[in-house]
């Protein structure tokens, strides 16, 4: 990963394509590490904190979200041409998110249902980001840590590769101490998805549901099979690995 080089703060933009905005609002809500970055970077685009936002070339593009329709994907392009870095921020951006959950169904048949008249836009599936773009960082979840932003901007202005934890949410609750879910009977996606949240949702009492998209080599037949053993049924099954990543590859087919 080359160093961002220039004698000048870098300039970068945040764009929002079909997402909630909830990764956009964790930026705001940031915090000083983020803060501290604003001795290195100028933000020049974004619309959610900003009334006056300047068009590229920029050095650093965030992009939340998934393009959903022909519009999106354009737009996405034209982002992609403006910029030297893309990352892909949040699940979204990175596997499609919940919106993917539609790429199981044909589209003319969910438009039927959504809208009484046919809309302006052209829907589409919807996949992560890099399906149409090339992206040169991703930080995932749902909505995403802000330190990990952080990490990631950091190491695109050093030209270092970021750091994220190598392990799956299942590793945290062990640091952590927390009871296996597994272990009492109750569904969780833990064994499999990407950590870095801390182990937040079991850590309250909540199974893990997966909202960080897979770890490296997720075993998802394995977990899928010890699923079916708890009680869970085909239908369970498909809504659990379905729900934040049904695009991606390490998810795709699972309780099909």
């Amino acid at each position: 990963m080359a160093q961002v080089k220039m004698k000048e703060k870098a300039k970068v933009a945040i764009f929002k394509l079909s997402s909630c905005g909830g990764c956009q609002l964790q930026l705001v809500d940031a915090g000083e590490d983020f803060l501290k970055l604003l001795d290195h970077i100028d933000i020049v685009y974004f619309p959610i904190a900003k009334s006056e936002n300047l068009d590229g070339p920029y050095d650093i593009v965030l992009v939340e979200g998934s393009a959903c329709s022909a519009e999106e994907i354009e737009h996405l392009r034209k982002i992609r041409a403006s910029t030297k870095y893309l990352v892909a921020l949040g699940t979204c951006a990175c596997f499609g998110g919940l919106q993917s959950i539609r790429n199981f169904e044909p589209t003319a048949k969910l438009v039927d249902m959504v809208y009484e008249k046919p809309p302006k836009s052209h829907p589409t599936k919807s996949f992560g980001i890099d399906e149409y773009v090339k992206v040169d960082a991703y930080v995932v979840g749902c909505p995403v840590e802000p330190s990990e932003v952080v990490e990631v901007i950091k190491s695109l202005l050093m030209g270092v590769k970021p750091r994220f934890p190598p392990y799956s949410v299942c590793v945290e609750c062990k640091l952590r101490e927390n009871e296996c879910f597994l272990l009492k009977g109750i569904p969780c996606m833990g064994p499999i998805t990407a950590g870095g949240c801390n182990a937040l949702c079991p850590s309250s009492n909540r199974p893990c549901e997966g909202c960080r998209g897979p770890t490296k080599d997720p075993n998802s037949k394995a977990l899928a099979k010890l699923l079916f053993e708890l009680g869970a049924t085909n239908e369970d099954v498909r809504r659990k690995f379905r729900k934040y990543a049904a695009a991606s590859m390490a998810f795709a087919g699972v309780g099909v």
